[in-house]
């Protein structure tokens, strides 16, 4: 089975860092960073789950709860990788590069 250790790492620490942000710099963009990769991490696991079905987009439930969001995102995506047989190292890598690209942005 696939190695995804390093992916929800990634999200662990950029998630704990969301919930100790301040609400200035949530609302300044970290919060919106951090939905734009819950969402995006969201539907690349859908496709790996579910392929050829149109993904749900992961609604903006506030500033507060994209920690959370991540997180579950995160997690849902690191479990399809893990179990799908197309899963790979480079799509874990591709991932954790999102996390760590969206983090930097957020100023985490």
């Amino acid at each position: 089975m696939l190695e995804t250790t390093e992916l929800t790492a990634a999200v662990d620490r950029f998630a704990d860092r969301l919930r100790a942000a301040p609400q200035s710099r949530l609302t300044r963009g970290a919060a919106a960073e951090g939905l734009a990769l819950a969402r995006e991490l969201s539907v690349r696991a859908q496709r790996i789950e579910e392929p050829g079905t149109q993904p749900r987009i992961m609604p903006d439930a506030g500033v507060f709860a994209v920690a959370d969001q991540l997180m579950v995102a995160g997690q849902d995506l690191a479990e399809a990788l893990r179990t799908a047989p197309s899963g790979s190292v480079a799509e874990v890598d591709e991932a954790v590069g999102l996390v760590r690209a969206a983090a930097g942005r957020a100023g985490l």
